[in-house]
């Protein structure tokens, strides 16, 4: 039987040793606070024909001088969510958060949330304090996850630098970072060198869609690489719709993910609840769908990234 309800791999969660520091960092990007419970979340859910939410914290989880630090904290978010992740089984799932940049922690807690606390994937962010995805640095890291053939939700944060005034980061710096990051990855050679990994981009991969072609031109600088294999290798990423469905952005993102490769997401409570119906109702009003691609967008792929979600 057919599922009707959606898949969304891009929810959050805020453990309550987190929601502090979640207040101020949202805070300090000019972005509203999150509010975040496990019955809230479920209930919002409920409200918008979400079956399944796979959960991850959304930001560092510790300073660039304190990979102990850091390495405790992920430890700790990744049991508090597999805690719920197993009371709920049917209503969440689990992206383990990582402590890049020390590439022998995130090592050790991949290992440790996929194998001991069956994590349905990975979280990195799309900088770990201004090092970027492609650095050769993080290869041991990237060979682990394709050995796995683990998904891996590159989420967007702030990028090296000062915000602008009155610009909220997630409204323009969050989509450039993802675009960075993505591009970072291809020219380094990371998706085709570990063609397992399955990569979600958020927010329909920042920038990538509308900016494909002229990114394609990095290919014209690194020798024995085309504009072509960039805009090949860019076309392997895994796209998410959250904040992603307006009348421009839409057409952009359809017309070039490649087939099977877009999902939905609502970015909660990151994006509001009042905000994200908004976004839903872009979703499923958009007026050139084929026969199952909407079905194919809220769960069907999803289920094939997560096949323990899949309907029987």
């Amino acid at each position: 039987m057919t599922n009707p309800a959606r898949i969304d791999v891009h929810q959050h969660l805020i453990p309550p040793e987190q929601r502090r520091a979640m207040s101020g960092r949202a805070a300090a990007v000019g972005w509203p606070a999150p509010v975040w419970d496990v019955r809230s979340a479920i209930a919002m859910m409920d409200r918008r024909s979400i079956a399944t939410g796979l959960l991850s914290f959304a930001a560092p989880v510790g300073a660039p001088d304190d990979p102990a630090g850091a390495r405790a904290t992920a430890r700790r978010v990744n049991e508090y969510t597999a805690e719920l992740v197993k009371d709920r089984p049917e209503r969440f799932g689990h992206f383990a958060v990582l402590p890049l940049p020390d590439v022998d922690g995130a090592l050790a807690e991949a290992a440790y949330a996929l194998d001991e606390l069956k994590a349905d994937g990975v979280m990195v962010l799309s900088n770990a304090h201004g090092r970027y995805p492609g650095d050769p640095a993080f290869e041991p890291l990237w060979a682990e996850l394709d050995a796995r053939a683990a998904v891996v939700l590159v989420h967007p944060t702030g990028p090296p630098g000062t915000v602008l005034p009155d610009l909220p980061g997630p409204l323009v710096d969050f989509p450039y970072d993802t675009t960075r990051a993505a591009l970072h990855l291809v020219v380094n050679g990371v998706p085709r060198r570990h063609p397992r990994i399955r990569m979600i981009l958020p927010h329909g991969g920042g920038f990538v869609p509308y900016a494909a072609q002229r990114l394609a031109c990095a290919g014209w600088l690194r020798p024995g690489v085309t504009p072509e294999d960039v805009l090949a290798d860019l076309r392997r990423f895994y796209f998410d719709t959250a904040i992603t469905t307006g009348p421009a952005a839409l057409p952009s993102l359809m017309a070039f993910a490649a087939p099977g490769r877009v999902l939905y997401g609502s970015d909660f409570p990151m994006v509001p609840e009042e905000w994200g119906t908004d976004f839903d109702a872009g979703l499923d009003g958009y007026p050139h769908w084929t026969a199952g691609q909407l079905h194919a967008i809220n769960r069907g792929n999803a289920e094939g990234l997560f096949p323990r979600l899949a309907c029987g």
